[in-house]
């Protein structure tokens, strides 16, 4: 079915609003199933930080609802040559204190993302590479060593701040709000991890004036808690609607649900970098399977992905066969979903050497994704029933994410098999293989959610190559192979694209995101 009559299956609402007014009220209470891991915008490339971050500050293009550049903190951008843009800057703009907002504060901001102490996964890759220079006040010039056709897309991804405020700010100066300083519409007011955040309005702010004089985040990770909350009048919006509550909430007239397809695929990704993994067990102890493309192969063929939407997601999701949905750019029309097939599995599990299989152990965040603990489930246990004997570990995401990334032996990722999510920060294929695929690199910012440390020089180069590529029908045939060299050879094993819920009380509806971010500013009035 073409995507739009499948997004008409899911979502209610989109229809036209005859008078879309401002809403009156003084203070907006939002609901978040995930907690931002912190304030400082370049401390964590993670969803729930971009997405909190974009209240306080602001980027010099900023993504709209379908991540299409727009006009930011830059008026304009454009190449004045082959390998160099030029960026001019908004006049008059000021920071929550009042100190004018110049070029030195751009080039102060991508300095510092890329290299924040203790970050997670780092802004590095939409910046290494690039050489920033100040040609005035309000002119700042990026060159790169080759043609760079994604300049602002990648700069729409890192937030700009104060060099006022944080010059010698550590990342606990912006929880505490000391250097919390930024342009955005909203300013910052208290930050109390695991219970609350909550900004004012900036009556001052250079673009659309906010709506809401105070909005109050909570992160309430149960799915039903978050809807009780809403239907109580707790909470005016909530996010991450819970699947199976869905059809029965449509009905609700205290209640708004709206809907729409995202950018991001819920995967598998594996140990591919170790000789011996530390999470095998039986036939596999003292070795890596993932190392085997057989394996990775059966691994993928052994997970029936229709069941997992149907039963898991309540059909609230996309089979998933690449990084993104096939009408995102840079996506293969060659890949689809692997088809359920446990004999071939089995078939593939025998030949690598494993014709009794063996055991691992898949390790989960349990409030992170829509339904993540149950998808991670309904995957061992089908893998179970080719062979592969998986122990489920499930864990809250901050514990997760820090394992997952750095808590092995010199800080390297600790799992050998374990299941996240991804969405691209530029809307195209280049952001997640360069995140997800590209061989982890430091020093050059690959990779730097490669937690599974995949490696395949020949997708390197051609990511690379499109990478330099100005032609947009060029770069998107580059980013396809790229996309099919990767996936073919099973650098990770896509699962399902998330379809997102939203609903507010009524009088109230969520405008979707394609990025999934749950902004206060795309929450209007229906009433007249």
């Amino acid at each position: 079915m073409h995507l739009s009559g499948r997004i008409r299956l899911f979502a209610i609402g989109l229809a036209a609003c005859a008078s879309i007014a401002s809403a009156k009220a003084a203070e907006l209470r939002i609901a978040l199933s995930s907690e931002p891991t912190s304030i400082d915008p370049h401390y964590h490339n993670l969803g729930p930080n971009n997405a909190f971050s974009t209240h306080i500050f602001d980027s010099l293009v900023i993504p709209d609802n379908q991540q299409k550049p727009t006009p930011g903190l830059a008026v304009s951008w454009k190449a004045v040559s082959d390998t160099v843009w030029e960026f001019k800057l908004r006049p008059g703009v000021k920071f929550h204190d009042g100190s004018p907002f110049t070029a030195d504060d751009v080039i102060f901001t991508f300095e510092r993302a890329p290299a924040v102490p203790n970050s997670p996964s780092s802004f590095g890759l939409y910046i290494k590479g690039k050489k920033f220079e100040k040609v005035d006040d309000l002119t700042v010039r990026v060159s790169t060593p080759a043609p760079y056709p994604l300049m602002p897309a990648d700069l729409s991804a890192v937030f700009i701040i104060s060099k006022k405020a944080a010059e010698h700010a550590a990342t606990a100066d912006f929880n505490s709000g000391k250097a919390a300083i930024g342009t955005g519409p909203y300013k910052f007011v208290e930050y109390v991890p695991k219970e609350r955040i909550v900004i004012e309005a900036n009556k001052d702010y250079w673009g659309k004036k906010p709506v809401w004089d105070k909005v109050t985040f909570r992160t309430i990770n149960s799915a039903p808690s978050r809807v009780a909350a809403l239907l109580a009048g707790d909470v005016d919006l909530i996010e991450e609607v819970p699947t199976v509550d869905i059809e029965r909430l449509k009905k609700d007239k205290r209640l708004t649900i709206t809907s729409g397809i995202s950018n991001r695929v819920i995967y598998l990704a594996m140990d591919q970098f170790r000789d011996v993994t530390p999470f095998a067990t039986g036939a596999a102890e003292g070795k890596n399977p993932f190392r085997d493309l057989r394996v990775r192969k059966a691994l993928s063929k052994a997970i029936n992905r229709d069941a997992i939407v149907a039963r898991v997601m309540e059909g609230a999701a996309l089979p998933a066969g690449q990084l993104l949905y096939d009408t995102f750019f840079g996506t293969s029309p060659n890949l689809k979903p692997e088809k359920y097939d446990p004999a071939g599995a089995k078939k593939l599990l025998a030949e690598a050497g494993y014709p009794n299989g063996f055991g691992v152990t898949l390790h989960a965040p349990n409030n992170r994704y829509i339904n993540d603990a149950k998808i991670a489930e309904a995957v061992a246990a089908m893998l179970t029933r080719v062979g592969v004997q998986t122990k489920l570990e499930t864990l809250p995401w901050n514990v997760f994410a820090s394992r997952a990334s750095s808590g092995g032996p010199d800080k390297t990722p600790e799992f050998s098999f374990f299941l996240v999510g991804w969405g691209s920060a530029t809307g195209e294929t280049s952001a997640s293989l360069k995140s997800l695929l590209q061989t982890w690199d430091p020093k050059t910012g690959g990779g730097p959610s490669n937690r599974g440390r995949y490696s395949n020089p020949e997708m390197d180069k051609v990511l690379m190559e499109a990478l330099g590529t100005i032609d947009d029908e060029k770069r998107a045939a580059l980013l396809a192979k790229a996309n099919e060299i990767a996936i073919n050879d099973v650098g990770i094993i896509p699962l399902h694209y998330q379809v997102n819920f939203w609903a507010a009380k009524a009088g109230l509806r969520y405008e979707p995101r394609a990025d999934e971010r749950t902004i206060a500013m795309n929450l209007v009035s229906t009433k007249k």
